[in-house]
């Protein structure tokens, strides 16, 4: 087999040479190494950041409709070439293909949101706001502004950021995840083949080191990040100290509360889907059934049936509903979260562990694992597990349930499935977590509302995309003008006020 070496993308070229650390990159589901991916020193940041300031100048001048019709050719090359970005999220993060082209397909919305650029930074315009004075606001972007991004979507979140950033004005530097690095330098191709000068886009392979360097180089205005809570809270706090904006995204315990009321086939389904689907590995897979009443008593039959025929395989295959989990690593850190709610007293009701794939075959294998009868002192109750295990916590009705969910210290996702209106509309209010479904299991914002958490699941103040991305990556300007005709003679020592 053929180890490909998987390098930058700097000012226009891609580039491996005076790489002196590598990491090997795997196919999930084989367990071979497909490739060395460079793992980018202080220098190669330096160079990317100074490729982007470069071009600054010249791209944030360019009128914002000519900004946009680069990034709608863009757009068009992303829907001729989707399919090759969702193989190779398969081959090298394992998730099935199907979801790996909804994936390219969620991204490709943000680039077709970031197309209305002109629109979107259109000021505000006030006249005579006082004798002879109007006054307008303008919305400029920052300068070069960066990403660093995880392995789970590959595609998708880079997309959250870049796209809208660009159109903007600004210049970007990606830092994706060196687990899946490939679709990175997929979709610089296709910048550059869209026609966006060198330096306008530019990525770094890499580890801490590099994100280190961006987080402290002075020509850096703000980092963008989506991964777990303890490093967002470290970009974070770093990013600030260093005097940059900061839109950290991290990490989720999100719960789906199932009332007596619901349709409870469709409830079991939508768990499946949402705590099976990409083997767990999402920000906003249902990691809880919160389960009121007598429903636990119901439903978990129904998930042990459905878990049963679950098509657990390689991703390749177009059949399969779940993949292998990314890394050998991951995989045993999720065994040993599954252990742990053993030893603390769960009922386990489905053991991934025991899985046939997981006993013989050489790739990342983990089945889907159920547990009932979870007390929220557990690990597997408290802690961010990301992976394909559903823990079933019972609660007496909607109240203590509300209360179970309001009391984690995640607040990224929730859902509620019930046939109930106001039921729904009182949780919909007082639920303390930034993205609720309604009989929704994954309510994920479309391109033009933006996505964020609460609580420990987002430090910032910014979502991601949408307006907020655009408010995030520009800053706005107040201009107040008046003429000298208009200007009465004599010093003015009172505080100006509207006249």
């Amino acid at each position: 087999m053929t180890i490909q070496d998987i390098g930058h993308y700097i000012n226009g070229q891609t580039t491996f040479a005076g790489t002196s650390r590598t990491q090997e990159v795997f196919n999930p589901a084989t367990g071979d190494v497909t490739g060395q991916v460079a793992l980018a020193d202080v220098d190669e940041v330096n160079k990317a950041v100074a490729a982007a300031s470069a071009a600054f100048p010249a791209w944030s001048a360019m009128p914002p409709i000519r900004r946009a019709r680069l990034m709608n050719r863009f757009l068009n090359l992303l829907h001729e070439r989707k399919d090759d970005l969702a193989r190779a999220i398969t081959s090298e993060h394992g998730k099935v293909f199907t979801d790996a082209r909804g994936e390219v397909e969620r991204g490709i919305d943000i680039v077709e949101f970031a197309c209305g650029i002109p629109q979107l930074l259109k000021g505000d315009y006030t006249e005579q706001v006082s004798r002879g004075i109007d006054n307008w606001t303008t919305r400029q972007p920052l300068g070069v502004v960066a990403g660093v991004t995880p392995f789970n979507f590959p595609v998708m979140v880079p997309m959250w950021m870049f796209p809208v950033a660009i159109a903007a004005g600004n210049t970007f530097v990606l830092k994706p995840s060196p687990t899946d690095p490939t679709p990175s330098l997929l979709y610089a191709e296709l910048m550059k083949e869209a026609g966006f000068p060198d330096g306008v886009f530019n990525v770094v392979q890499g580890d801490k080191v590099a994100v280190d360097a961006l987080l402290e180089h002075p020509d850096v205005k703000a980092i963008s990040f989506v991964g777990s809570t303890p490093i967002a809270n470290y970009i974070y706090e770093t990013g600030a100290h260093h005097g940059k904006r900061v839109q950290a995204l991290g990490g989720a315990k999100n719960h789906m509360m199932v009332m007596p009321d619901a349709d409870l086939e469709k409830a079991a389904d939508a768990l499946m889907g949402a705590a099976f689907g990409s083997a767990g590995e999402r920000c906003m897979a249902i990691s809880v059934a919160t389960l009121v009443g007598d429903v636990a008593d119901k439903i978990v039959p129904m998930l042990v049936e459905r878990l049963k025929t679950l098509k657990v395989k390689d991703g390749r295959e177009m059949d399969a509903e779940m993949g292998p989990i990314v890394t050998a690593a991951a995989r045993d850190r999720i065994a040993g979260y599954i252990q742990s709610g053993v030893d603390q007293g769960a009922d386990l009701v489905v053991d991934g562990r025991t899985h046939e794939l997981a006993q013989n075959d050489p790739g990342f294998w983990l089945g889907g694992t159920l547990f009932d009868h979870v007390t929220p002192d557990m690990t597997i109750y408290k802690e961010e597990i990301f992976g394909p295990v559903l823990s079933c916590v019972r609660v007496p009705d909607f109240a203590a349930g509300m209360d179970l969910i309001n009391s984690h210290e995640y607040g990224n996702g929730v859902s509620l499935f019930t046939r109930d209106g106001n039921i729904a509309r009182e949780f919909g209010r007082h639920i303390q977590v930034g993205m609720v479904g309604i009989n929704v299991p994954i309510p994920v914002p479309m391109a033009w509302h933006g996505f964020g958490g609460w609580k420990k699941s987002l430090f910032g103040d910014t979502h991601a995309y949408g307006e907020e991305g655009v408010r995030f990556y520009t800053k706005q300007k107040s201009i107040m003008q008046r003429w000298p005709e208009s200007i009465s003679k004599g010093a003015e020592f009172d505080m100006p006020v509207a006249q």
